[in-house]
């Protein structure tokens, strides 16, 4: 059974899921954007026999707290420092860590710090390379250079029903496997009163993630943390050739391209929960 649990951390309310038992290996779930713990409510009852599963909400997201931009420092690097709190906070000693999107630049960041808990990595369309940062990135990068109005205004419609619909169903192979209730979760939480203001700071914040990349690699190459590739290769926003580069530093992956989009928990769910119960157990 999964519960909802929400725990103190730096003062703020932090929302997780959690199932399985927590004698069973961890498997610590970090969300994309713009969604939260709910991306992984089907893969967690489906792993919950084998495996305990964490999967926090970040500030900002889902059902934790939302200070507005003036109250917290919405940075890449602040999220981070709250998830590993987080982890502290709940007992976690060890993990496997669950990176998709934005759990991606706050999972390496933590795993950098704290490599002898990584038991092993999962990337789930989770970028660290620059090969990775391809057409899409464009506005983003303008507005990583120069932080005005206009290049913000520019980044609004990545904020709009259409854009959070659009990050679901681009690239699938069935639209009727795809559940409205995605997005209707979803943007109501974007459209709430300053949270735009958030993702823009957080767009903004994307930028510090590039240059940490030789470090990330870095740290792949020294640690070699067993790690499974799962990809939506339809994806533009982390399309394959940012997924074809962990094999040039942990040549030992097992590495699977899938014929779905962004979110590939949403049509691939039972495929990635199958690889995830295979590597796992064979990486004990």
């Amino acid at each position: 059974m999964t519960t909802y649990r929400t725990v103190s951390v730096n003062e703020l309310d932090i929302f997780y899921r959690e199932a399985g038992s927590p004698d069973a290996p961890t498997i610590l779930l970090l969300h994309g954007f713009p969604t939260s713990s709910h991306m992984f409510r089907n893969l967690i009852p489906a792993l919950a026999d084998r495996f305990h599963l964490v999967a926090p909400d970040y500030p900002g997201f889902g059902n934790s707290s939302m200070p507005m931009v003036a109250e917290f420092d919405y940075t890449f690097d602040r999220l981070a420092q709250v998830m590993e709190n987080f982890i502290e906070a709940i007992g976690l000693k060890s993990y496997s860590l669950y990176v998709m999107d934005y759990g991606a630049p706050i999972g390496y960041r933590i795993a950098v710090r704290h490599p002898e808990r990584v038991e092993a990595l999962i990337v789930q369309n989770g970028n660290a390379y620059e090969e990775g940062l391809q057409e899409f990135w464009e506005p983003f990068k303008a507005y990583w250079h120069n932080r005005t109005l206009e290049n913000a205004d520019k980044l609004r419609q990545f904020l709009t029903l259409d854009a959070t619909k659009w990050q679901y169903t681009h690239g699938v192979k069935d639209l009727e496997s795809i559940s409205p209730d995605n997005w209707n979760i979803d943007q109501p939480l974007l459209d709430l009163p300053g949270n735009q203001d958030i993702q823009l700071a957080l767009f903004y914040s994307y930028g510090s993630n590039p240059p940490l990349y030789p470090q990330w690699q870095e740290y792949f190459r020294q640690h070699q943390p067993p790690t499974l590739v799962v990809w939506g290769k339809n994806d533009p926003i982390f399309p394959p050739q940012g997924a074809y580069p962990y094999k040039r530093d942990l040549p030992n992956l097992e590495f699977h391209l899938l014929d779905t989009g962004h979110f590939a928990l949403e049509e691939e769910g039972e495929a990635i929960a199958s690889y995830i119960k295979r590597f796992l157990e064979t990486h004990k």
